[in-house]
């Protein structure tokens, strides 16, 4: 395996390093936890979206550049380096996109992905049930097939974004 950065990553890195000193806030952004914070990462995430900033790895289609593996953690690398704010998409883009990318359909990503890749739809997490914790094994909340889509049933005790999210994925057993 080489490990070298060839020059078109050193050039992406250069590309990242001057958009992030010129774009990125330079003072904190006020606490996600709250529902101005929570507006104004959601607007950080909007100005990174119409640079196509925001999800460099996924295809130009979605809001994304297409990038190599490489590129995306040279991206992570330099946001962390800069300081930038925290991610109030980052349930979206880094937990339930690659999902989707691998199993949804065409028609579902072109509605879900652009959005999200935006900051339109933020999505919130919802994992852990009560005396379960994170535990797959004794989950129990479920989803049953209906007309129509999933009919969930259950709690859940802990979630990320939830306060302030558009959508929210889960967890939910859909066969006992």
């Amino acid at each position: 395996m080489d490990l070298l950065f060839d020059s078109a990553a050193d050039e992406f890195r250069a590309e990242v390093r001057a958009w992030l000193t010129k774009h990125a806030p330079r003072t904190a952004l006020p606490s996600m936890d709250t529902a101005a914070g929570f507006e104004a990462h959601r607007e950080w995430e909007a100005t990174m979206a119409a640079d196509r900033m925001s999800v460099v790895s996924w295809p130009e289609e979605y809001g994304g550049r297409n990038a190599p593996l490489l590129h995306w953690v040279i991206f992570e690398e330099e946001y962390f380096r800069s300081g930038a704010p925290g991610r109030v998409s980052q349930n979206g883009i880094f937990l339930l996109a690659p999902t989707l990318f691998e199993h949804a359909s065409k028609a579902q990503l072109d509605r879900i992905m652009p959005r999200m890749a935006r900051a339109d739809d933020i999505w919130g997490q919802a994992w852990s049930e009560p005396e379960s914790g994170s535990d797959l094994a004794s989950l129990r909340s479920t989803a049953t097939r209906t007309e129509g889509g999933w009919l969930l049933n259950g709690q859940k005790t802990w979630s990320s974004r939830s306060s302030f999210a558009d959508w929210a994925f889960g967890l939910f057993r859909s066969d006992r």
